[in-house]
């Protein structure tokens, strides 16, 4: 951690204090999408869920997934293009690091 209040200033103008946990966690999400797909992002949300929201859900399915549907033409009018270009990003991430996987099996570096 920073001690001084130089080294504070230098931190917060990089950009290292701010949305650590939000960076960390986009981090973590990202390397799960590249190993195991689109079912790391529904393992994602589901965890984000309460447990109660989790047993209305179990109990009224077809009233959830209308709900769903609702929301996700609500967000893709008002936030279409944002959605679009994060979505994206996340597809391109996940590509870029199944590439690097490929190649560093592929040249013998980092066999695991």
């Amino acid at each position: 951690m920073p001690t001084t209040r130089d080294d504070d200033h230098e931190r917060a103008a990089a950009g290292m204090d701010y949305d650590f946990p939000i960076r960390e966690k986009a981090s973590q999400l990202g390397n799960a999408l590249a190993e195991s797909g689109p079912e790391a992002l529904f393992e994602e949300i589901e965890n984000l869920l309460p447990e109660s929201w989790r047993e209305h859900i179990r109990t009224f399915p077809i009233a959830a997934v209308v709900i769903g549907v609702g929301v996700g033409v609500w967000l893709g009018m008002r936030k279409g293009d944002e959605i679009i270009a994060a979505g994206t990003s996340m597809i391109t991430a996940a590509a870029m690091q199944n590439v690097a996987n490929v190649m560093h099996h592929a040249t013998g570096d980092g066999g695991e």
